[in-house]
């Protein structure tokens, strides 16, 4: 069993919707992780990774929100239920609602933080970040990073 899974979530090809795609990506190129962290691009979310997360003792979910917070807000949240997780146009936020209380309904439940990254606006049919989302991208990686070291 892994003991931390990150699992970045987002639509590459909407902008700054990726976000959670583009931060796995860096944490799994350019920092080094304990041995007993597995990062994953989790793409668009939903069921598919149920059994990713049930495999895990901790996961950390990264995704980004659009919950009217400056650019790159990053906020920490411990979701239990549903209705815990910041407000998101995106289409997969449904699906990760949904996830995360079938999660709980199975029994088998490690421990889950989301970082939301709060973005501006959803951009159709771009794969890059915005210019500001993406020089605060270090910065979030290493905050996840101290939470998988803490």
């Amino acid at each position: 069993m892994c003991r931390t899974r990150v699992i970045g979530i987002g639509n590459l090809l909407l902008g700054d919707e990726g976000v959670g795609v583009h931060v796995a990506r860096y944490l799994q190129e350019r920092l080094e992780l304990p041995d007993d962290v597995e990062v994953v691009d989790g793409g668009t979310g939903g069921f598919a990774l149920l059994d990713l997360m049930q495999s895990a003792e901790r996961v950390i979910l990264v995704d980004a929100t659009q919950d009217g917070q400056p650019l790159g807000t990053v906020r920490r949240i411990r979701p239990r239920y549903a209705h815990d997780f910041p407000p998101s146009l995106a289409a997969h936020d449904i699906g990760l609602k949904d996830l995360l209380d079938a999660f709980y309904l199975l029994g088998r439940i490690p421990e889950i933080v989301l970082f939301a990254i709060s973005i501006d606006a959803i951009q159709e049919m771009q794969t890059e970040l915005s210019v500001g989302l993406e020089a605060l991208i270090p910065g979030i990686c290493a905050g996840i990073r101290a939470e998988c070291t803490g």
